[in-house]
């Protein structure tokens, strides 16, 4: 699969980054549909949910890392759903500098709605792969993520 001609151009449409992103928005707008118009969430607001929800106790850094969000975009995130009473911050209990995050009872009662909604989703998005396929598509996905944490940004020099 060359993304790169012998001419040195680039072939967007190939290109891995861009074939990922497009992906990743299609599918994110597509979900947030199911939420966005229901519970009035974007989804950075979703994600910092579903994070903390599945990580009780996370701070916005941590959910910022877990997410590969800009941390600037989890702040605000964050910052509405503690307004809008979906999550709660405390100070830690090891370290009284850092708050950690967890969901509210409104916040669990919406996180319980939308999660059963997004996995048929999921699931319904994976029968379009064999199990052998899905198995596969998760290995590479996997090493793909370590490859790209490991490389740290290309050099332009």
């Amino acid at each position: 699969m060359d993304t790169i001609g012998t001419d040195t151009s680039l072939t967007l449409e190939r290109f891995l980054p861009y074939r990922l992103s497009v992906l990743s928005n299609t599918i994110s707008r597509a979900i947030a549909e199911a939420y966005a118009e229901r519970y009035d969430l974007s989804i950075n607001e979703w994600r910092v949910m579903a994070i903390v929800g599945r990580y009780p106790g996370s701070s916005a850094a941590d959910v910022a890392e877990r997410a590969a969000m800009d941390k600037v975009a989890v702040s605000r995130a964050v910052a509405r759903l503690l307004e809008a009473g979906r999550l709660r911050r405390r100070v830690a209990n090891d370290d009284r500098r850092r708050s950690v995050l967890a969901l509210s009872a409104v916040g669990r009662r919406i996180y319980e709605r939308i999660t059963p909604v997004l996995l048929d989703y999921e699931k319904t998005l994976l029968e379009s792969l064999s199990e052998r396929d899905r198995r596969q598509l998760d290995r590479i996905l996997s090493r793909l993520t370590e490859q790209a944490s490991s490389l740290g940004p290309p050099s332009l020099a």
